[in-house]
């Protein structure tokens, strides 16, 4: 329902809509009207007016978050479980090998498959690779399908893994509480498949990509908007995306800025859907923007994977 033109004062600045006298320069953080102090209400993050607080409290008797979704008991659970996920990954990594590990070459993405051969790799196909003595290594276009999902759970250096569950550790529990729990996790794996679709398209051909840190960068971009649309300071998320991004491609060619950009850039579209749904119909459009999401992000995996294997 859309909202009366707010009045404003003989100098053109806004006054509050409850009290027309009094300029301001505040907004309340879900309806947009503006709100002198007397009506400002402190919400999770801002402040609200008088009627939104009142509609919020319902909502919060539904048992509803912000954005729409169910409110988690414990907004910390997910991170948790997907952090404990990876853990469990990465030390039978370790323990079968790490790199170049069976294990590893049937986690990690690797967009076209290859023969590994003493000395370097061969691009033959298989029954070939096993009769010269080498090891086939299974990619996408040959039906190894799994890794645009389990590449995002897969990490071998201890650095690696450190950053991107301190990330996750520290941006899931703020989104979880914001969006509620089944939203997240589409945040999550939408953003991590959207990274997958990019390394597909413009990654080593084969190489054996790994980490989750494209679902952890469609979190810094989820956050972002969380913070844009709240009207908060967003110069800090700013820097910091920007320090991160430097570093992807200051080492370009040990940190894979296809996996960084595509989940950024799906995480901003996830985002969007979610936090800016109209509030009416709300649920309809955030899962019919979801799906939308998640046919272009696969499209755009099938024909990569049509082209390869052509």
């Amino acid at each position: 329902m859309s909202q009366p033109t707010p009045p404003t004062s003989e100098t053109g600045v806004p006054t509050c809509y409850r009290h027309p006298d009094r300029e301001t320069y505040i907004r309340c953080q879900r309806c947009e009207r503006p709100i002198c102090p007397d009506c400002m209400r402190d919400a999770a993050v801002g402040f609200q007016c008088v009627e939104c607080v009142k509609e919020g409290a319902k909502q919060t008797r539904a048992g509803r978050t912000a954005y729409g979704g169910l409110r988690p008991t414990d907004a910390s659970a997910t991170s948790i479980a997907l952090i404990g996920t990876n853990l469990v990954v990465w030390v039978a990594l370790l323990a079968s090998g790490g790199f170049g590990s069976r294990l590893f070459e049937l986690l990690a993405l690797m967009p076209d498959s290859r023969c590994d051969v003493q000395g370097g790799y061969v691009v033959v196909p298989e029954t070939a690779c096993v009769a010269g003595g080498g090891t086939y290594v299974q990619g996408v276009a040959d039906g190894a399908y799994w890794q645009v999902v389990t590449s995002m759970f897969t990490h071998v250096s201890p650095l690696h893994i450190a950053f991107n569950m301190f990330a996750l550790w520290v941006l899931g529990p703020q989104l979880e509480l914001a969006v509620g729990r089944v939203r997240f996790l589409a945040l999550y794996f939408l953003s991590g498949l959207a990274g997958s679709a990019l390394v597909l398209w413009a990654g080593p051909q084969f190489g054996g990509t790994h980490g989750a840190s494209g679902a952890v960068f469609g979190l810094m971009a989820a956050l972002l908007v969380v913070a844009y649309k709240v009207g908060g300071d967003v110069r800090g998320i700013l820097t910091w995306i920007g320090i991160n991004f430097f570093i992807t491609f200051a080492f370009v060619g040990r940190i894979s800025w296809q996996g960084h950009l595509g989940g950024f850039l799906g995480g901003l579209a996830v985002a969007a859907v979610l936090i800016y749904a109209p509030r009416t119909q709300r649920t309809t459009f955030q899962v019919s923007g979801l799906a939308a999401i998640g046919v272009v992000v696969l499209v755009a995996i099938v024909a990569r994977i049509a082209m390869l294997a052509g």
